[in-house]
């Protein structure tokens, strides 16, 4: 899938690449309405047709990924709701295989998400990914989201690479998109990013199920 002697810098995202969505899922569609729903004393439901427009309205957005402004916008204190259910954070099978493998060979690894640096702490301090990347970039460190035009310049400036020797691997497709259309030469998608949820069917990137899938030539 992958020409491995054309890559030398390889991007990887967090949520629903390295680790399972399913937290994440969890967290913005079930844990936080149910502790909204306790705030304002309305049933779940209620609580789920009111969150649900607010959170489409900021997807895409910086402020979709940022905890500060849902702490504020909920009157939540989403970093401590994200530590109580903590135990849901899990790495993909075969991601740290793949880690191992790209780093033995020299690869220049970067970590770029989306993720709040609070978020990102908890993440790498539950699974100690961060020893494998020589740099852990969030895009609130540019105040744009990786969707965003001017976000790839941005992250090119302040941690130089080639585009034609870059390669990024992600599940988001709006992100996919996006790097596409700044030049990055090698894009992959994650096309099952939710261990509880179907594999999706993408067409429109190389799409992996599992990190193994990128090994040939690398190993």
């Amino acid at each position: 899938m992958i020409a491995w002697s054309e890559v030398d810098t390889v991007m990887l995202d967090m949520d629903g690449t390295l680790l399972d969505l399913n937290f994440d899922n969890h967290f913005w569609k079930e844990f936080v309405p149910l502790r909204y729903a306790q705030l304002h004393d309305i049933d779940l439901q209620q609580a789920k047709q009111i969150l649900e427009p607010r959170f489409k309205a900021m997807e895409g957005k910086l402020e979709w990924y940022c905890l500060d402004y849902w702490s504020e916008d909920l009157k939540l204190d989403i970093v401590g709701l994200k530590q109580e259910v903590a135990e849901l954070i899990a790495v993909h099978p075969h991601v740290i295989e793949f880690l191992e493998a790209a780093r033995a060979v020299g690869k220049r690894l970067l970590l770029v998400t989306n993720a709040h640096r609070d978020s990102l702490t908890l993440k790498m301090d539950k699974t100690c990914l961060q020893v494998f990347f020589d740099a852990i970039i969030s895009s609130h460190d540019f105040g744009l989201a990786k969707e965003q035009a001017g976000f790839w310049q941005a992250l090119q400036t302040s941690h130089v690479f080639e585009k034609q020797s870059a390669l990024l691997v992600d599940d988001s497709l709006p992100v996919l998109r996006s790097a596409r259309e700044f030049g990055l030469a090698h894009l992959v998608a994650v096309s099952k990013p939710d261990s509880r949820q179907p594999q999706r069917l993408v067409t429109e990137f190389p799409a992996i199920v599992d990190f193994r899938q990128l090994l040939p030539g690398l190993v």
